[in-house]
């Protein structure tokens, strides 16, 4: 069993940055991936962004292209999302979900989920 466990998320204004962590509790093989999620109010949960635990490939929604990026802390088992530029309609519960295969942008394809972390953006 692989816990996913988010921090980082809070409040911020309109066009700064945030970033986001995410730490697997532990690691099946040197080879999973991880991937961001988010849910607005009311809204379908959508995919933000994913990375491969070895490094590539990295994707990116189009939204997030050019303003998010990924980086990764192998010792700690953690992966981080940086946010850049952020956008009022960009407030949102992220999740980050771990998974044994490249999964890329398909959400079925992960096999454990974190909690959720709450981002809350003012004007």
């Amino acid at each position: 069993q692989v816990q996913v466990v988010e921090s980082g998320g809070g409040l911020a204004r309109a066009g700064d940055s945030l970033r986001l962590s995410c730490t697997a509790s532990e690691r099946a093989d040197t080879s999973y991936a991880m991937g961001w999620f988010r849910q607005a109010p009311g809204q379908e949960r959508e995919f933000v962004a994913a990375t491969a635990w070895d490094g590539e490939p990295n994707l990116f929604s189009d939204s997030a292209e050019g303003r998010f990026t990924i980086s990764r802390d192998y010792a700690k088992k953690t992966m981080y999302l940086k946010m850049d530029r952020l956008k009022p309609e960009e407030r949102a519960v992220y999740h980050c979900a771990v998974a044994m295969y490249w999964s890329g942008s398909y959400s079925t394809g992960y096999d454990y989920w974190g909690q959720g972390i709450k981002v809350t953006l003012y004007s």
